[in-house]
């Protein structure tokens, strides 16, 4: 069975808990796009340290520990709260920005082009030497 994301709760739910979180704390003061974005970049840090040393890791991390799993999962809830918060800091619509990403990788690698190769989307223009991966 393939993985995937449980619907609740939405983007904008967690956008709505995190500011009210951030408000009982008083903390709404020190979250500048600035700051939060160190600390986005602090915790995406502390994601890649549970990585660090292990090698290549295979889908789903069956050699990681249930201790290890739970760690991964923290970590990835800190930069996921850090990116919305820092989103709604900006201003940016955060699923909009997502979509509109999306659609525009489907113009730089176009799937008839790109299937089963790594290369930089410059490669696909004729811009780009082929053997040079992303």
């Amino acid at each position: 069975m393939a993985f995937k994301f449980s619907d609740e709760p939405s983007l904008e739910k967690i956008r709505e808990l995190q500011q009210k979180f951030a408000a009982d704390r008083n903390w709404g003061q020190y979250h500048t796009p600035r700051n939060l974005l160190l600390a986005l970049v602090g915790e995406v840090g502390e994601l890649a340290e549970i990585f660090q040393w292990k090698g290549e890791v295979k889908e789903g991390l069956p050699d990681f520990t249930d201790s290890e799993k739970e760690h991964v999962g923290q970590e990835m809830g800190d930069v996921m709260l850090y990116l919305i918060r820092l989103a709604e800091k900006c201003h940016i619509d955060l699923p909009t920005a997502v979509l509109k990403k999306i659609k525009q990788n489907g113009q730089k690698y176009p799937a008839d082009q790109v299937y089963g190769k790594s290369h930089k989307y410059t490669a696909y223009q004729g811009n780009g030497d082929n053997s040079k991966q992303t």
